[in-house]
C-alpha cells in the first residue's frame, strides 16, 4: 500500500507534527493498535487502524499490534487470528506483535511498587459494596474500611492473592487516590482482581488479572509508545492513565489523546449487540455481508482501498458524530467505478426470440469492459443468438410516457448488438408474459442505424444458448432506520431490522465470459450494481454473486423505511442467514 500524496490534516496530525518538531519524546513516533481478542473487528476499528498505522507511517515511526488480553473468560486465539487477517487485509503491517499477557510479571511488580509507595491497597469488600461506596456524580464516595491497611498487610495479601490462596472476589487491589474526586474513575479504581480461570496463552500460570485501566496505559509505556490514540468513550480514563504511568515512574511516558468514535448510520457496532445478531440467527455469522465487521465487508467484496479512502474522508475530530452510510457507500462505488470491468447479467429473465435471425447461428460481438471515462482498456466477445434473455423490467405491454424500453411495436437497441422491434407478445394460461417475438435489423450491428434513425432505449441481454445460470444475493442495509439504538433500552434494536436486507435471486442469467475469471474478480453488472463471486459458496457451474453496492443510493428518496427492490423471481428474503 502506498501512502496518500497529501494526507488529510487533523488535530492529531498537527499534535504529532508539533511533538516531532520539538523532540518532546526524544524518540521516534510510536503508536499501537490494541484490540481485545474477544470478538471480530468492525468498521469502527478500521478507522482506528488507519489512524494509528497512518500516523506512524507518515512520521517515519512504527506501530505495534498489541492484544489487550487481560480477561481469560472472553478471549480466544481464533479472534487473534481474525484480527491479524483483518489488519493485513486493510494493507498494514505492524512493527511488533505484542500481548498485554506478556507483561503480567511486570504489571505485578508495578503493583507491589504502588503498594510500597502507599498508592494502592487490598480491598476485601465485595463488588456491590465497592460500587455503592463510589458515590454519584453529585455526591462523593466513601472510603473503604480496608483503606487504612499498612503497607506490610497489603503486600502480604497481594502476594497471597498471586499465590492463589483466595477465592474469586475475595479481594481486589485498588489505587489509593481520592474518593471525592470529581472524576469518578479516579475514586480508588480497581487495578487487579482474582480470576481463577485458564488464559488462552498463559494457561493456569496466573490467577490474578489486571483490569483494563491498569494494564492499558502501562503496556503503552512498556512498549515505548509516544502517542496513545483512543476513542472518546475513554476520555474520563485519561486521568487514571496519566496517574499510573507517572506513579510507576516512567520518564517521558505516552500521552493519551481521544478522537470521536465511529457511529455509522443503519448499523450497530456494539460487540454485545453484534453477538446477539449472530446467536439469534438474524444473520448467517460474523462474516455475513450485512454485518459491519471487517470480515463481512471483505466477504461482501468491498476493497480495502475503499475503506482506507473512506476513513480519510471521514477524518478525525473531537466531537461525537454519526457518519452517513451514504458516504461510505459512495467511497465503495467511487473505488470500484474506476477499477472493475462491466459485464451483462439479466436478473429477471424474459425470453426474446428473433424470428428473422438464422436458427442455430451464433455470432461473436465486440464488447468493451470499460466506458470511455475509465482509463482502462480491454474487451471481450459476447455470443449473440436467435434466442436471448432480456430483463423483465425492460418490457411493458402498455407503457407509460417516458418508458423508452421494449414494448409492442417499439424498436430498442441491444447493448453492443442490434436494433430489435417487438412484434408479438406470448402469454401463458394465466395471462403472464412468457416470451417476446421480435425482429432484428442486420444492418445495425453495433447499435447504429445506417439510415440515421434514432432509438431512445438501450437494454442489456444475454444469449439464451450460451448464458450461465447464477444466484444473486442482493445485500442491503441491515437496519431500516439510521439509528437503531435511538430509543435506548425502551425498544429492542432487533425490531428495527430491515426485512429487505437480503434478497436472493435464483435463475439469473450472466454472460459466459465470467466463467473462467480469476477468483476475486469484481464486476459492474450493467444497470444493476457492483458484484463479485461469493468466496465461500460460489463454485464453477454454481455461480453465486454478492452485491457489493448498488449503482446509486436508492435510500436517498426514502425516509425511515427501506426501499424495496423489485427483483422478481425471489426465492428467499429477509434477515435470516443463507
Amino acid at each position: 500500500m502506498t501512502a496518500p500524496e497529501t494526507p488529510r490534516n487533523n488535530f492529531i496530525r498537527d499534535m504529532v507534527a508539533a511533538d516531532v518538531a520539538s523532540g518532546r519524546y526524544g524518540r521516534a513516533v510510536k503508536t499501537r493498535f490494541p484490540p481485545e481478542p474477544n470478538g471480530f473487528l468492525h468498521i469502527g476499528h478500521a478507522k482506528s487502524i488507519c489512524l494509528n498505522f497512518g500516523i506512524a507511517r507518515d512520521f517515519a515511526g512504527s506501530c505495534n499490534l498489541r492484544f489487550d488480553d487481560t480477561n481469560p473468560f472472553t478471549e480466544d486465539i481464533k479472534y487473534v487470528n481474525a484480527i491479524r487477517e483483518d489488519v493485513r487485509w486493510l494493507g498494514f503491517e505492524w512493527a511488533e506483535e505484542r500481548y498485554a499477557s506478556d507483561y503480567f510479571e511486570q504489571l505485578y511488580d508495578f503493583a507491589e511498587r504502588l503498594v510500597t509507595k502507599g498508592k494502592a491497597y487490598v480491598d476485601s469488600q465485595d463488588e456491590e459494596a465497592i460500587r455503592a461506596g463510589r458515590g454519584t456524580v453529585t455526591t462523593p464516595g466513601t472510603n473503604s474500611p480496608f483503606r487504612g491497611r499498612t503497607v506490610d498487610e497489603n503486600l502480604d495479601l497481594l502476594r497471597r492473592m498471586k499465590a492463589g490462596e483466595f477465592a474469586d472476589g475475595a479481594h481486589v487491589l485498588r489505587a489509593k487516590i481520592d474518593m471525592a474526586h470529581p472524576n469518578m474513575v479516579m475514586r480508588d479504581p480497581l487495578l487487579i482482581r482474582i480470576r481463577k480461570a485458564s488464559h488462552y496463552r498463559r494457561g493456569d500460570a496466573w490467577c490474578i488479572y489486571p483490569l483494563y485501566d491498569y494494564a492499558h496505559g502501562l503496556s503503552d509505556a512498556i512498549e515505548g509508545v509516544t502517542h496513545s490514540l483512543c476513542t472518546l468513550e475513554f476520555k474520563d480514563n485519561n486521568d487514571i492513565y496519566k496517574w499510573l504511568v507517572t506513579e510507576v515512574g516512567f520518564e517521558r511516558p505516552p500521552e493519551q489523546t481521544e478522537f470521536s468514535r465511529l457511529e455509522l448510520d443503519y448499523t450497530v457496532v456494539s460487540k454485545r449487540k453484534l453477538l446477539r445478531l449472530v446467536n439469534e440467527r438474524h444473520v448467517a455469522g460474523w462474516d455475513d455481508p450485512r454485518m459491519p465487521t471487517i470480515a463481512a465487508l471483505r466477504r461482501r467484496g468491498v476493497r480495502p482501498d475503499a475503506i482506507r479512502k473512506w476513513a480519510d474522508t471521514v477524518g478525525v475530530s473531537r466531537k461525537p458524530q454519526r457518519t452517513e452510510i451514504a458516504i461510505f457507500e459512495h467511497s465503495i462505488r467511487d473505488d470500484l467505478n474506476m477499477e472493475v470491468p462491466r459485464v451483462l447479467c439479466v436478473v429477471k429473465p424474459l425470453k426474446v426470440v428473433l424470428t428473422n435471425y438464422p436458427e442455430g447461428q451464433v455470432e461473436e460481438l465486440d464488447a468493451s469492459y470499460y466506458p470511455h471515462d475509465v482509463p482502462k482498456t480491454g474487451s471481450r466477445k459476447i455470443p449473440f443468438s436467435r434466442e436471448l434473455w432480456v430483463d423483465r423490467d425492460d418490457f411493458m405491454e402498455d407503457p407509460p410516457k417516458k418508458f423508452y424500453r421494449l414494448a409492442p411495436g417499439r424498436e430498442v437497441r441491444l447493448r453492443y448488438g442490434y436494433l430489435i422491434t417487438c412484434q408479438e407478445v406470448v402469454k401463458d394460461a394465466a395471462g403472464d408474459v412468457v416470451e417476446l417475438r421480435c425482429t432484428y435489423d442486420p444492418a445495425t450491428r453495433g447499435g447504429d442505424a445506417p439510415d440515421g434513425r434514432k432509438v431512445q432505449g438501450t437494454i442489456h441481454w444475454v444469449s439464451a444458448a450460451r448464458a450461465l445460470d447464477c444466484e444473486l444475493r442482493m445485500y442491503d442495509r441491515l437496519f431500516k432506520v439510521p439509528d437503531p439504538e435511538a430509543a435506548g433500552d425502551d425498544v429492542d434494536f432487533t425490531t428495527q431490522l430491515n426485512p429487505e436486507s437480503l434478497i436472493v435471486v435464483r435463475g439469473a442469467k450472466i454472460e459466459p465470459s465470467v466463467a473462467h475469471d480469476a477468483a476475486g474478480t469484481r464486476y459492474q453488472f450493467e444497470r444493476t450494481g457492483y458484484f463479485w463471486a461469493d468466496p465461500v459458496d460460489s463454485k464453477p457451474g454454481a455461480l453465486v454473486f454478492n452485491r457489493i453496492v448498488t449503482l446509486r443510493d436508492g435510500w436517498a428518496k426514502v425516509s425511515g423505511v427501506a426501499a424495496t427492490a423489485a427483483v422478481g423471481t425471489v426465492t428467499a428474503k429477509g434477515t435470516q442467514g443463507r
